[in-house]
């Protein structure tokens, strides 16, 4: 549902002519926010977090 979400803001953004954009989840929430504010405010994923390892032991594949 999140990925559905996500994908309907996104198209809008397109639809309304507003690029450089990214969605995003912010308080329970989608938002579109400027692709240079998100990459500007990095946030490391711990591997050891617990919803980390909850993905992948549901063999959710985080790209490693």
């Amino acid at each position: 549902i999140l990925g559905l979400a996500f994908g309907v803001a996104a198209v809008d953004l397109i639809a309304e002519g507003r690029f450089d954009r990214m969605v995003a989840w912010q308080n329970r929430q989608v938002v579109d926010v400027p692709i240079a504010d998100a990459c500007a405010q990095y946030q490391a994923v711990d591997p050891d977090d617990t919803l980390v390892r909850t993905a992948r032991g549901l063999g959710i594949c985080l790209g490693d």
